[in-house]
């Protein structure tokens, strides 16, 4: 086994949560090293050719969730990030009735809403009042460390702020956010609402990455998580990086090479140097030691505890903990390649229209998504999938040849595991055919058009980009998985079971998405902690045996 030189960080897993924690780490003046066991850096935010002369993201799709902080900070639009939003937000197709469309005009919004029920109008802005008032709650705790259970002083300090914000919402508000937690999306939204295409397109919200079905309860508060968002300045809006997701990832590690961190590709840690209670370095699979004072994982916790920690070597409680942690999201992920746009029966158009730049949703109501979750459990995928399909060529024409386009399709309700033992490996083409049947019945020449396809069905994902069940968040966004319980009550501060030991992954507060939070939070903890780190008791010269 081989031995160099001990940094102050290590980074095992190079996505973009690991990228920030990195690059805060090295703007404090610490020595990063960034491990990463694929052979580009990005995680599920990068972007790949599928089909000769047709590229696109290939597992996370969409801007909105990453910090405008984070995106200032790290200055990634001087490292070529460009982010554009999204002209119009929903388009939901229908196949014998008339289409919903809904864009960044408020007042339009509202006279096509009128349209449909004159009682959703009145509605609609009420709703989206309540819901931002908690969502500026929800935002104020972004980027702070949650208060940890059993924790000390300034975790009790933590949480009485907390309370005196959210007794400062007033009583409406307070009750508003204890449906969010204890009530279903389904539950809220027909309580609210009354057009079919309405409540299906916000349900989507509740069950994206989340395997259940919008009358779970407690699935209103994933609705809240993917309303966080901010696009250049405008809230809750949705954005498109140009050149696909890896344009950010790629920025972000720009930004961490000028900071100074030292970024390894192709370079799997087989695992963590624990010394009596301390992790001080890791393993590589090639037999390389490297030891640091802080060890900061942003691999998902099933993969951090058990394989690189062994389980005996965890408290028990901790380790049950961690096997019993629910992940897997029910995503199904396609990339196709069209030689030209799909043609709505319900909007038909020549060419480029409004419709192909929004989100195309097919989620016609709260029953069809239920419905589709129902036959997931019972089939081990939906004979009618709920579908996120966006068409990322029309606004950037990076992605396809000329007068060809990219569809990208998020697809959901796809068993993480499937029933009778069947293997995704002998039905992933089965599912992708569902798929495409299903976005043809409403617009007819879709499966005509396709050139080429790349299909990832949740055990795909798991081995392309270790998202263990296909879970796109690490883990799932259940009541007993947030905040101060995520991942493991007590071990909410982003520190782990042995000093020296980080966690600083989707795994973490405050969740998935392409944020960059958890890195952002967890780098603050590791420099508090730094400087009373032992260094760790490794020859400081290479050495080989």
């Amino acid at each position: 086994m081989a031995a160099n030189s001990a940094y102050d960080a290590i980074i095992i897993g190079g996505g973009h949560n690991g990228l920030v924690c990195a690059f805060y780490l090295a703007k404090a003046g610490r020595r990063v090293l960034v491990l990463e066991r694929r052979e580009i850096v990005g995680g599920a935010a990068i972007t790949e050719e599928f089909h000769p002369g047709f590229r696109n993201s290939v597992a996370s799709y969409a801007v909105s969730l990453l910090n405008p902080k984070i995106i200032k900070e790290m200055d990634l639009e001087r490292h070529r990030l460009k982010v554009v939003i999204r002209p119009m937000a929903y388009f939901v197709p229908s196949v014998d009735g008339p289409a919903l469309l809904l864009g960044r005009d408020e007042t339009e919004n509202m006279e096509t809403i009128r349209r449909l029920s004159a009682k959703d109008a009145v509605a609609w802005p009420k709703y989206h009042a309540r819901l931002d008032r908690l969502v500026d709650l929800f935002r104020t705790m972004l980027t702070e460390t949650p208060p940890n259970a059993g924790g000390g002083v300034r975790d009790i300090i933590s949480a009485a702020l907390l309370a005196n914000r959210t007794r400062q919402l007033g009583l409406e508000a307070q009750r508003d956010l204890l449906d969010l937690f204890g009530k279903s999306a389904g539950e809220i939204l027909d309580n609210w609402f009354e057009t079919d295409a309405l409540k299906g397109v916000l349900g989507f919200d509740a069950i994206t990455g989340n395997y259940a079905s919008p009358y779970t309860p407690g699935s209103a508060y994933v609705l809240l998580h993917h309303v966080f968002g901010e696009v250049n300045g405008v809230k809750g809006a949705w954005g498109h990086a140009i050149g696909g997701m890896g344009a950010i990832t790629q920025a972000m590690a720009a930004a961490c090479k000028e900071a100074g961190v030292d970024i390894r590709t192709s370079s799997p840690v087989r695992e963590v140097i624990l010394k009596g209670e301390k992790a001080e370095g890791v393993v590589l699979e090639s037999g390389e030691a490297v030891y640091a004072r802080a060890i900061a994982s942003n691999i998902h916790p099933k993969l951090l505890y058990g394989k690189l920690i062994p389980e005996d070597a965890l408290d028990a409680d901790f380790a049950e903990r961690i096997r019993n942690w629910r992940s897997g999201s029910g995503v199904f992920r396609m990339n196709v390649a069209l030689k030209e746009l799909p043609n709505f029966t319900s909007m038909p158009s020549n060419g480029p229209a409004r419709q192909h730049t929004a989100s195309i949703m097919i989620s016609p109501s709260l029953d069809y998504l239920d419905t589709s979750y129902t036959d997931a459990r019972r089939y081990g995928w939906a004979r009618k999938p709920v579908i996120e399909m966006h068409l990322p060529s029309v606004i950037d024409e990076t992605l396809a040849p000329k007068g060809q386009h990219v569809a990208s399709l998020f697809c959901q309700n796809f068993a993480p595991t499937l029933p009778n033992g069947k293997s995704w490996d002998d039905c992933r083409d089965e599912a992708a055919e569902t798929i495409i049947d299903t976005v043809t019945q409403y617009a007819p020449n879709f499966r005509s058009a396709i050139v080429g396809r790349m299909a990832l069905s949740p055990l795909d994902l798991e081995r392309k980009l270790a998202l263990v069940g296909g879970d796109i968040f690490h883990g799932q966004l259940g009541i007993d998985q947030l905040f101060s319980a995520r991942p493991v009550l007590g071990y909410a501060d982003y520190r782990g079971p042995f000093e020296g030991l980080y966690m600083c992954g989707s795994s973490t507060h405050p969740g998935g998405g392409v944020t960059g939070l958890p890195g952002h939070n967890a780098a603050a903890e590791i420099l508090r902690d730094i400087k009373k780190l032992k260094a760790p008791s490794a020859p400081k010269l290479a050495a080989a045996q």
